[in-house]
């Protein structure tokens, strides 16, 4: 559905992305994640025809943005970080001016009837916009975003500035419009992809560094083993075992279980499997191992170990200059 290819983008000496290649495919949610200033903005301005490439290409269902730019643009409905609202008309008066900017040709009433009951802004159809929440008004700017019922759905930061409920709501809107449409979550909150995306795709220094499933993500984490032990016996003369175990990097204390165990969260060296010295310390020391599984990497340690690569070699790269 969508295909970004070598794309490059040059704001004088600066460059902002550096041949970035990646697909979305028909019906996909895809979190797009990088610290402030990665590219993925300037991507999604891209790929929305809001900016021009340097280098590269953006295509939709095969309609290349810069050389067909109308009929790409149709094909996509786009949810800024700051919603792009009229705060002066009332939802109903709003969602109709976007209904005739975009020139839509479905049935008007029973269309915007449609995005209201999905995104759940009937209650509020003959408000004006400025009388309204957050939560609202980010509402308001994702139903802007379904007029003329695009394929390609693209939200850039939607949950910024809203209060834990309201995430929670916006989450799950998303995820319901995952079931018809293609979506690109571009985002810098770790949930936000890992509870909504299907894929995600890391960028750091304008340049792609990661592209998995969300479920594989963790493998890219090389040699750190994380288990999560559950474990009968004094909660420091366990750690104490623990942490003497060969291999051993890091063990903490999570938190009381049943039947008097506790759960452990431990991470080994590089390359090390720990779980067998493991096993045979706490054997010697008549401590009950009731439990015990892998907890891979969050990937908050993935974002991190990513990007902070991507800047060691930048930064390699401009002391070699």
């Amino acid at each position: 559905m969508i295909e970004i290819k070598n794309l490059t983008k040059k704001f004088g000496d600066i460059i902002a992305l550096d041949n970035v290649s990646f697909e979305v495919n028909d019906g996909e949610i895809v979190g797009f994640l990088g610290p402030n200033g990665a590219g993925k903005s300037t991507t999604m301005n891209i790929l929305t025809g809001y900016l021009s490439s340097t280098l590269g290409s953006a295509t939709v269902d095969g309609l290349d943005i810069l050389e067909h730019p109308n009929e790409a643009k149709k094909m996509i409905g786009f949810l800024p970080e700051q919603p792009p609202l009229y705060l002066d008309m009332t939802v109903e008066e709003y969602l109709n001016f976007i209904y005739d900017l975009k020139d839509c040709k479905l049935d008007r009433k029973k269309h915007l009837e449609e995005i209201c009951e999905v995104v759940k802004i009937k209650d509020v159809y003959g408000r004006l916009i400025r009388n309204l929440s957050k939560g609202y008004k980010q509402r308001i700017g994702i139903a802007q975003a379904l007029v003329g019922n695009p394929k390609v759905i693209i939200f850039d930061e939607p949950t910024v500035g809203l209060d834990p409920k309201q995430i929670v709501e916006i989450r799950n809107l998303i995820r319901t419009l995952g079931k018809n449409h293609t979506v690109i979550l571009s985002t810098h909150i770790l949930p936000e992809v890992q509870s909504v995306c299907d894929r995600i795709v890391i960028i750091a220094n304008g340049k792609i560094v990661a592209n998995e499933k969300t479920e594989n993500i963790s493998s890219l984490m090389d040699g750190i083993g994380r288990l999560q032990a559950q474990i009968c016996g004094d909660t420091e003369s366990v750690l104490s075992a623990i942490r003497k175990v060969s291999g051993v990097r890091v063990a903490q204390f999570v938190g009381k279980r049943e039947a008097g165990s506790s759960l452990y969260l431990i991470e080994g060296e590089a390359g090390v499997d720990i779980r067998k010295p493991l096993f045979a310390a706490l054997s010697k020391e008549n401590y009950a191992l009731i439990g015990l599984e892998s907890a891979g990497a969050s990937l908050e340690d993935v974002f991190l170990s990513l990007v902070s690569s991507k800047d060691k070699e930048k930064k390699s790269k401009k002391s070699s200059d």
